[in-house]
């Protein structure tokens, strides 16, 4: 085990290197795109690279501390020298694991912002209230992950919060940790409106979409129609009088995107064009996860985005992701935005299976 793992980082850590010489060339850094290639595989591989050493260390320790307990004599050094050994072998297999997942083909799409788009599903007015209420929980979750969140497009239910709201999410590996998120989220709670007291269930349903990169999706002009019209919401003296508010149509594919946010057209069309690239980008990307989660038995990340993933029980104040069987009795805190322990569960499961697979 030792030795192949080993044999394992030493390729790694001379690969490593050699990105390392390859970024700082002049012909590496004017080619943008191959640059960028090599600049996110580099930091891909830091972790890795000095987990290892840290392996390297503990190995070299182990032995070192068996060598010496062949040959000391003095039994209180020997008592000593084998709490250290004992200590340093229990942490040897987890780092091991660790290094094992960390060994694991991440999905290129992992470093990427998102977008995200929740809607309301079954439910009426309360399907809108829950919409709104899941946005507001991946806002203060992105705050608290020190991510940058932008609106994109706005439909207000018509008692509060949305019928559906599109936003982007930019930060370090934002897809990675919400792509989780995607699928149908149901709420059971009784409802504002509800004279008898009964419980209704509601749902709202969220998909997180890698966000595009420009070199990853070529648009034509030719292939998009841009039609322009009147915001309308909030946003002061421009709403209603000003044609700032952008539709795109990318007529090859059908997709359409809207951008209202701003007061600027110039602002609105650059953030149709990402959502628009984004869209076009993820009819193959939803391939090759139909392929991934055709292979895999719990796919617990993504694959069906209209699967039921989480129930939201309010007068049980609990929350259940049914992807892991995990139920937590602190909904309150969830909805203000404390869901890294349901994540970091999810991530957990799916490093089990990848593992299993490449086992296998």
């Amino acid at each position: 085990m030792a030795n192949s793992l080993l044999n394992k980082l030493e390729h790694i850590r001379l690969r490593f290197e050699e990105i390392g010489t390859q970024i700082t060339d002049p012909e590496v850094i004017s080619d943008t795109k191959r640059y960028i290639k090599l600049n996110k595989e580099y930091k891909d591989l830091e972790d890795l690279v000095g987990v290892s050493k840290e392996y390297k260390n503990l190995l070299e320790n182990i032995s070192n501390t068996r060598h010496m307990l062949k040959d000391e004599k003095d039994e209180e050094m020997r008592e000593m020298a084998k709490a250290e050994l004992d200590e340093m072998e229990d942490k040897l297999p987890e780092l091991e694991e660790e290094i094992k997942v960390l060994l694991l083909p991440s999905d290129p799409e992992d470093n990427k912002n998102a977008v995200v788009e929740i809607r309301a599903g079954t439910g009426g007015d309360e399907a809108s209230i829950f919409a709104g209420e899941l946005f507001r929980m991946y806002v203060k979750y992105c705050e608290n992950k020190n991510w940058k969140v932008e609106v994109t497009n706005t439909s207000e239910g018509s008692s509060g919060g949305y019928k559906e709201i599109v936003f982007n999410v930019t930060g370090n590996g934002v897809y990675g940790i919400l792509k989780y998120e995607s699928g149908v989220h149901r709420v059971q709670r009784v409802p504002q409106t509800e004279t008898q007291g009964r419980v209704h269930t509601s749902a709202a349903s969220v998909a997180v979409l890698p966000e595009a990169e420009e070199f990853d999706v070529v648009l034509r002009n030719e292939d998009i129609r841009k039609d322009t019209y009147c915001s309308s919401g909030p946003g002061g003296q421009s709403v209603n009088t000003t044609y700032s508010a952008i539709r795109l149509t990318h007529i090859p594919t059908g997709i359409v995107v809207t951008c209202q946010d701003q007061k600027s057209q110039l602002k609105n069309l650059d953030k149709a064009m990402i959502e628009l690239r984004t869209r076009i980008y993820n009819l193959e990307y939803q391939k090759h996860l139909d392929n991934i989660s055709s292979k895999r038995k719990t796919m617990v990340s993504t694959g069906d985005r209209s699967a039921k993933i989480r129930t939201y029980n309010f007068p049980q104040g609990r929350v259940t992701d049914h992807r892991v069987n995990l139920t937590l009795y602190n909904l309150p805190a969830i909805m203000d935005g404390d869901i890294e322990p349901i994540i970091n569960k999810l991530q957990m499961e799916e490093n089990a299976e990848r593992l299993k697979a490449a086992e296998a």
